[in-house]
């Protein structure tokens, strides 16, 4: 169970990561669903979640 965790974790940090640096080249691809797009928002959104899944990512990971 704690394995299936870590990879659902591991695979949204991923995936929000490649979002991050997508949306730092062009905002507008990965915020369309917000009415102001620039890269701080991009930052602020994408980045927070990066952090958050990998270091759950890697809690789950210490535990396991």
């Amino acid at each position: 169970m704690l394995e299936v965790l870590h990879l659902l974790s591991f695979g949204l940090g991923l995936v929000s990561g490649i979002l991050l640096i997508l949306g730092l080249i062009r905002p507008v691809l990965v915020l369309w669903f917000m009415d102001r797009f620039n890269r701080l928002k991009v930052i602020q959104v994408y980045g927070i979640a990066t952090l958050i899944f990998i270091g759950v990512s890697f809690l789950i990971q210490l535990i396991g």
